[in-house]
C-alpha cells in the first residue's frame, strides 16, 4: 500500500478510537446517574459500554497503532517530535486501559465514583492529549 493510503487508514482508525475515548466516559456519566432500581436501564448501559469498548474502541486503538507503526517503520518518519508523539500515544493507551478497568467495575456493579467524576474524566484527559498530538504532527516543532 502507498504511504497516503496507510496515512488515510491511520487517520480513520484514530478518529474511531478517539470517538470512543470521548463517548465511553459520557456513557459512564449516564450509567452512574441511573437509579439503582432501573435494572433494564443499567443492563442497557452495560451492553452499550461493552460494545463500544470491545467492538469499536479496542479495534480502533489496535489499528491506529498498527498503521502508525507501519508509517514509522515502513516510510522512515523521523524526528524528535515523533518521540514526543509516541509518548503521548502511550499515555492515551494507558487511559484506554484505565477506561477498561472502569468498564469492568460497572459490569460487576462495583462502581465507586459519582457522575461528576465521570464528567471530569469525559473532558479533561483526552482533549488536551488530542490537541498536543495533532500539534506535534502538524508543526513538527523539533
Amino acid at each position: 500500500m502507498g504511504f497516503y493510503v496507510v496515512k488515510t487508514l491511520h487517520i480513520v482508525f484514530m478518529i474511531t478510537w478517539f470517538a470512543g475515548l470521548f463517548y465511553l466516559p459520557r456513557l459512564f456519566v449516564y450509567h452512574a446517574q441511573a437509579a439503582p432500581d432501573d435494572r433494564i436501564g443499567i443492563e442497557r448501559f452495560k451492553l452499550m459500554e461493552r460494545k463500544l469498548y470491545f467492538g469499536i474502541m479496542a479495534p480502533g486503538a489496535v489499528l491506529t497503532v498498527v498503521f502508525g507503526m507501519w508509517m514509522w517503520l515502513g516510510y522512515g518518519v523521523t524526528g524528535a517530535w515523533l518521540h514526543a508523539k509516541v509518548t503521548f500515544v502511550l499515555v492515551l493507551i494507558a487511559f484506554h486501559v484505565y477506561l477498561g478497568f472502569l468498564l469492568r467495575d460497572f459490569a460487576r456493579d462495583r462502581n465507586r465514583h459519582g457522575h461528576v467524576f465521570y464528567r471530569w474524566l469525559n473532558e479533561i484527559p483526552a482533549l488536551p492529549l488530542l490537541v498536543v498530538i495533532v500539534w506535534l504532527v502538524v508543526a513538527k516543532p523539533f
